[in-house]
């Protein structure tokens, strides 16, 4: 495919997980991907030769999103390589560990809403900024072609996670409203903002918090009686990416089994 032509999405935190699964299926279904990652290059890199291993087409750049200089300069080479820019998956995230909320410091929730908001906030206005079909808004060129943003928020923001991970439940709560706001905002400019709510899926953001057997330990819960997977998570996103949701915006779709 002339990558001139081939829509390009930047999904954040690709080198594991939800992002990585994205990633992969994305490519599968005709997208170019640019796999931005923290800090595990190895990890990125394996996601991107897996993708052009398969023919594919996929670029690793890194960029803490925590971080605007580095956003910026994220969107810099991504301009640079590709030229253009059509979806945007905001899925870099991080928990911490389980806690009550009088046990929590400022540094911890400074960090938490740093990278899971702030972070999605920041690349969603470079997004926009290439994306919208409205006079003015992209200060580096013409107008954009519209295009798709996927906010990847939890089901915690719907229960709270009291007791464990208050400060993730708020801060994937503002992204909910985030998405909300957003969609309205850019719709008339060719844009759609959803989000999608994942539950109690198998991935390593568990241990990172602590509890790496979270899920086994709380599949009793789910109406489905079992953890999701990262891939069944990608389906959801990258249905929203493409042309079939193509009157679907402002919508947070559960992807939680039923919790």
């Amino acid at each position: 495919m002339n990558i001139s032509k081939q829509p390009v999405v930047l999904i954040t935190g690709a080198s594991r997980g939800i992002g990585a699964a994205t990633a992969t299926l994305a490519a599968q279904q005709g997208w170019a991907v640019v796999v931005n990652y923290a800090s595990n290059a190895r990890a990125a890199d394996a996601v991107v030769q897996q993708i052009q291993a398969a023919g594919g087409t996929a670029l690793a750049l890194q960029a803490d999103v925590a971080d605007e200089a580095q956003v910026l300069a994220m969107f810099a080479q991504m301009d640079a390589h590709f030229g253009r820019l059509d979806g945007l998956v905001n899925n870099a995230g991080v928990v911490d560990a389980q806690a009550r909320v009088e046990e929590m410091t400022v540094a911890r929730i400074r960090r938490m809403f740093d990278v899971n908001v702030i972070g999605s906030f920041v690349c969603a206005r470079e997004a926009v900024r290439r994306m919208s079909t409205r006079p003015g808004v992209n200060p580096h060129g013409a107008p954009g072609r519209g295009g798709v943003i996927v906010n990847v928020s939890s089901a915690a923001a719907r229960l709270g996670s009291p007791g464990q991970y208050v400060d993730y439940a708020a801060a994937k709560g503002a992204i909910d409203s985030f998405t909300i706001g957003l969609a309205k905002e850019v719709a008339a400019e060719g844009i759609r903002v959803n989000a999608v709510r994942p539950g109690l899926i198998e991935t390593d953001i568990h241990a990172s918090g602590g509890l790496p057997d979270r899920v086994a330990q709380l599949a009793h819960l789910v109406p489905m009686q079992r953890g999701g997977t990262a891939d069944e998570v990608a389906q959801s996103i990258v249905w929203l990416l493409s042309p079939a949701a193509s009157y679907v915006t402002m919508a947070l779709l559960d992807v939680s089994g039923g919790r």
